[in-house]
């Protein structure tokens, strides 16, 4: 399949080759893109919320009151979790939320969402995301003309500092190397914009991937 390619002043720069098998699966599976989210957001998450158990709240051991003869409940301990200033049940503990999830199914899941941006025409090749100055106004100006409003940017094997600095400051805009090319931010963007470099390096990725 080819592509136009467009510069950042919003003149042609030709056209692009993309790979079937890598940008043009035809039935998009939200089953595969739903269980990579899951994994994403499953293992940044830090784990560290915690409670305090029976053996860690500072109380008395004082048997409360006598055994029998009180008329009541028999209790033990003040540290129980059904008193104040007792001990909570079954709260959160420090873990991990990680869980796994293979590695083709992780590549699986990536072509299904660069497929779902060009089945859905929202999927931009930039010539180069290079700039001389790093001029926020100037480059917002540029999005303006090119139609982008809510963006990634994956702007190659490096991401030039001009570029970065201007980009930085404008909102819904997020600008990745190649090595960031994640399914979560391809999704929570409406526009996918991929540099000749990185079209170059996903299409080398999975031929890589296909050839092992």
């Amino acid at each position: 399949m080819k592509l136009d390619v467009i510069k950042l002043d919003g003149a042609k720069g030709g056209s692009i080759e993309l790979s079937d098998a890598v940008f043009g699966i035809d039935e998009i599976r939200g089953d595969i893109l739903q269980r990579m989210v899951t994994w994403q957001l499953a293992k940044r998450r830090a784990g560290t919320h915690k409670i305090q158990v029976r053996n860690e709240v500072s109380r008395t051991g004082k048997k409360m009151y006598k055994q029998k003869g009180s008329g009541g409940a028999r209790h033990g301990s003040r540290r129980a979790a059904q008193f104040v200033g007792g001990a909570k049940a079954h709260g959160p503990v420090v873990r991990s939320h990680a869980f796994d999830l293979p590695k083709k199914f992780r590549a699986l899941a990536l072509r299904h969402a660069l497929s779902s941006k060009v089945k859905t025409g929202s999927l931009v090749v930039l010539d180069a995301a290079v700039l001389t100055d790093p001029k926020t106004a100037a480059l917002r100006a540029q999005f303006d003309t090119m139609g982008l409003k809510n963006a990634l940017i994956i702007a190659g094997a490096e991401v030039d500092n001009n570029f970065a600095l201007a980009a930085r400051n404008i909102p819904n805009v997020d600008v990745l190397p190649n090595a960031g090319l994640n399914v979560y931010d391809v999704l929570r963007r409406h526009t996918l914009v991929l540099t000749k470099d990185a079209v170059d390096a996903i299409n080398a990725r999975f031929a890589e991937k296909e050839a092992a």
